[in-house]
C-alpha cells in the first residue's frame, strides 16, 4: 500500500507578488543539498486520519506556525516511488526566520551507536515567481 502524506502551501501577496513558504529538510542527508530539496511542509498521515487535519498538524510540527482557513484543495500528486501527496493552499503570513521545527532522532554517524537529534525542517524561505 502506497504511503500518504499531506501538507499546506502557505501563500501571501506582497508588493504585487505571490510568495509561497517552503522548507528545507533537516538532518545529515540534506545538509549539503539545496537544489530539489525545498518543498511544502508535509508529512505522513496515519491510515484513516483526516487528510486536512494531518496537513495542518504536519505544518505546525515542521514550522511552529498555525494556519487558519479557508483551505483550497489542490490536486493530489503521486511521486515516482508511489507516495501520494495531498495538499491545500492557504493564505497566511509567516516569517521564515521564526521557524520552529520539531526534531527527530537518528543514529549519526551510521553504526556509531550515538544518537543525535535533528530538526525536521532546518530552514524556511519564501519563493516568488522571480526568485523561484
Amino acid at each position: 500500500m502506497a504511503k500518504t502524506s499531506a501538507g499546506l502551501l502557505l501563500f501571501r501577496q506582497r508588493g504585487g507578488e505571490l510568495e509561497v513558504l517552503l522548507v528545507h529538510p533537516g538532518g545529515p542527508f540534506w545538509a549539503r543539498k539545496n537544489d530539489g530539496a525545498w518543498s511544502i511542509p508535509k508529512g505522513e498521515v496515519d491510515p484513516g486520519e483526516d487528510l486536512l487535519h494531518g496537513a495542518r498538524r504536519e505544518f505546525a510540527e515542521e514550522t511552529g506556525f498555525r494556519a487558519e482557513g479557508p483551505f483550497i484543495p489542490l490536486t493530489p500528486l503521486r511521486q515516482p516511488g508511489g507516495k501520494v501527496i495531498h495538499a491545500w493552499a492557504v493564505e497566511g503570513d509567516a516569517e521564515p526566520a521564526r521557524l520552529r521545527s520539531n526534531v527527530f532522532s537518528l543514529e549519526w554517524p551510521p553504526k556509531s551507536g550515538r544518537r543525535q537529534e535533528f530538526p525536521e525542517a532546518d530552514r524556511a524561505g519564501l519563493a516568488d515567481q522571480e526568485r523561484g
